[in-house]
């Protein structure tokens, strides 16, 4: 970044040809002034909610907030488009807890400055209250190896809770366009077609229980560390203890050596995604509900269910892979075992709303 601005410094904006250059745009390689940077930033943001009419007047929308750069950038920039264009909603920050001592509780510090910061109502669900189990007695039990697999599908399910409990009527989350190009790259790497045709959709989950939202769909991650360092946000920048050699991270790095190369790559890779097709005769999933909890589900038993069923009774590695949620010979078993404590204690996703 400070290389960037050095360049820019002896030069004037591309975008007003009036103040100094302070940086080069990453996304279009344009040397523009601070003002310039924050004008394009914030209207390009704009324009993708009004051109997808992510939102209508009256709405309650929930934002995930971690406490890192993409969330605090987003509830900032909403906060503030939300004023300006007069959306007319109600805002709220939505935190998870996963239970990672020395991480986790550091961050969500960062979010209840933030919840003073820019006015928003916070509402924080945890791992332990929801599960039984924090991240950090998972590890304990399974190790180093899978742990991001529980992380996730606890996650996932933990925010549509607390949307709940919020009764909102969408959530947003800071996925950006880095993000979402990983995940194309992810998914052909699988051979998921079920994701692979949705996962550069800006809204998703319409079909469930809360919509989700992604405003910085186009977004670069360079460009929200920039947006955020120029305005001094303030945002916790440590990443998860427990993820360093998460598959992700490979993808992450390839996505980065192409942005060095090319720097539209990142969109071309998402307009990639948004062209593929699923043949019609590929049979996709029925989503139904969970037996156990009521979650949505395309099997009797959630993600959720069957992973925390699996640490219960001591069998981690139950719901790991490819597996499709449990027969009903086993369901059967699970039901009859007096040993260890089973999911019938504690229901996943059992919070009250």
């Amino acid at each position: 970044m400070a290389e960037n601005h050095k360049k820019a410094a002896g030069r004037l904006c591309y975008l007003c040809n009036q103040r100094r250059a302070a940086l080069k745009r990453p996304k279009t390689l344009e040397q523009i002034c601070r003002e310039c940077f924050y004008e394009v930033f914030e209207e390009e943001i704009h324009q993708v909610i009004v051109k997808n009419q992510l939102f209508k007047p009256g709405e309650r929308i929930a934002i995930g907030a971690s406490g890192g750069k993409d969330s605090t950038v987003l509830a900032y920039v909403l906060s503030e488009l939300n004023r300006r264009h007069n959306y007319g909603l109600d805002l709220f920050l939505l935190s998870v807890d996963e239970g990672i001592t020395g991480y986790r509780d550091d961050s969500l510090e960062t979010v209840k400055r933030n919840e003073i910061q820019y006015g928003l109502p916070l509402k924080i669900v945890s791992y332990k209250d929801l599960y039984g189990w924090t991240m950090d007695e998972i590890v304990k039990m399974i190790g180093l190896k899978n742990n991001c697999t529980f992380c996730g599908v606890f996650r996932r399910q933990a925010l549509d809770r607390g949307a709940a409990l919020l009764k909102v009527d969408k959530l947003v989350t800071g996925h950006n366009a880095d993000d979402i190009a990983e995940t194309v790259l992810l998914n052909i790497l699988r051979g998921d077609i079920a994701r692979l045709s949705r996962c550069t959709s800006i809204t998703t989950g319409e079909d469930g229980p809360i919509p989700r939202c992604k405003p910085f769909k186009y977004t670069y991650e360079k460009e929200i560390v920039m947006y955020a360092y120029f305005k001094r946000l303030d945002y916790f920048s440590t990443e998860c203890i427990y993820s360093p050699n998460a598959y992700r991270g490979f993808a992450r790095e390839f996505i980065k050596d192409l942005e060095r190369m090319r720097p539209r790559a990142i969109l071309d890779i998402i307009k990639s995604g948004e062209d593929f097709r699923i043949s019609t005769s590929t049979k996709m999933p029925e989503q139904g509900t969970c037996e156990r909890c009521g979650y949505i589900s395309s099997q009797k038993w959630c993600k959720a269910c069957v992973l925390l069923e699996g640490l219960n009774k001591g069998l981690p590695k139950l719901g790991i892979g490819r597996s499709r949620g449990l027969d009903n010979n086993h369901m059967k078993d699970v039901k009859q075992s007096n040993g260890t404590k089973n999911i019938e204690g504690k229901q996943c996703g059992s919070l009250d709303f």
